[in-house]
């Protein structure tokens, strides 16, 4: 591939290439926070433009991968109760559990339906009125607003066969958590362009105040990107530490109030088991209680499975940004998109896919 071509403006690539090579003087370790900035490096091969002095590591960016074992356990126990339909989007289908997948379900009767919007599972339940639809709320601040919309639509028609299980994530509590722990020891954080339309990026503030490293927000553009990482390396060369809007034209510092205020007015929070970083406080989704007959966990109480990876699978640390996916001894030879062992080979979004697709 002519990278020039494909990024569409050679011009200002290379300058923004030699920018980013002039400025960079010491080893610099930069994090992006979101699986489609992942897939974009690798698709446009970003990493090889960049110095050898910049290391780039992909973090918990991917909602699916992030999903714990045991909610997937009670996904597919859920999709076995009689007169249940399962609504989900198509990137969880896949997603093995400790005995199987939705795919598997389906194939052994289940009613499993791929949506692309929440309102989608709303009108299968208008046209399923014999079944309890199930929607699969999974997904980051993104999404969330979708989803609440459906549960206000669904009661103002009065719908009474309309369920969600939230399993719906807060970025910040992960990015703190990242952070904390230190298995790698970062200098900057490209934070995530679709979440910050929601949240601003004044979401993002910890990350300079507290920690005292550079985050910028960047959109999804090759440019986009490689801006978003030149801004990292100019604070950091600065030694300065600010949060920077590189994707002014979809994000503002308070992000979108709309959408805010219908999350906040479907959803309270609460902890939550995140793959590969364990329980992470108030980092959840969940319905209120005047919410609660559209909440599939209370309407359909079902329990998951124990908390536990496959056998050899590395995906916890691929999350954590500890190793990269071609360190698991799976990659590729066990561990592929048509036959995945853990989720992040599963989802668009996921390190795994993202490596095999372009590495």
């Amino acid at each position: 591939m002519d990278i020039n071509r494909a990024f569409g403006s050679p011009d200002i690539v290379e300058k923004l290439r030699l920018k980013i090579a002039n400025l960079s003087k010491k080893q610099i370790k930069i994090m992006e926070f979101c699986g489609t900035h992942t897939h974009v490096i690798f698709r446009y091969g970003i990493r090889q433009l960049l110095p050898e002095t910049i290391s780039m590591f992909s973090g918990p960016g991917c909602p699916v991968c992030v999903t714990d074992e045991a909610d997937i356990d009670r996904i597919i126990a859920m999709a076995e109760i009689k007169g249940v339909m399962i609504a989900t989007f198509g990137d969880l289908m896949k997603v093995p559990g400790s005995s199987g997948s939705l795919i598997d379900a389906r194939a052994d009767g289940a009613k499993v339906e791929v949506v692309y919007s929440p309102l989608d599972a709303v009108h299968l339940a208008i046209d399923n009125s014999h079944l309890n639809v199930v929607f699969l709320g999974v997904g980051f601040e993104t999404t969330a607003p979708a989803v609440a919309a459906s549960i206000v639509e669904a009661e103002k028609i009065g719908l009474n066969n309309y369920y969600v299980l939230s399993l719906h994530k807060l970025t910040p509590p992960a990015m703190k958590a990242i952070l904390d722990t230190r298995e790698v020891d970062l200098d900057g954080i490209l934070c995530p362009g679709h979440v910050s339309t929601i949240t601003g990026y004044n979401a993002w503030n910890f990350v300079s105040d507290i920690y005292g490293i550079p985050a910028v927000v960047a959109g999804f553009e090759p440019l986009d990107i490689l801006w978003g990482i030149g801004e990292i390396v100019v604070q950091c060369e600065a030694e300065e530490a600010h949060v920077v809007n590189a994707y002014p034209r979809s994000v503002t510092a308070g992000g979108n109030l709309k959408a805010k205020e219908m999350i906040e007015r479907v959803f309270k929070t609460g902890n939550a088991f995140w793959r590969g970083l364990g329980e992470l406080p108030e980092s959840g989704l969940y319905l209120r209680d005047e919410y609660g007959h559209f909440d599939a966990s209370k309407v359909f109480p079902v329990q998951g499975g124990e908390r536990r990876e496959v056998k050899g699978c590395r995906c916890a640390e691929v999350i954590r940004g500890k190793i990269k996916p071609d360190e698991c001894n799976l990659f590729r030879t066990h561990c592929n998109p048509f036959r995945p062992k853990g989720p992040c080979m599963v989802s668009s979004e996921g390190s795994c896919a993202a490596y095999y697709l372009y590495g």
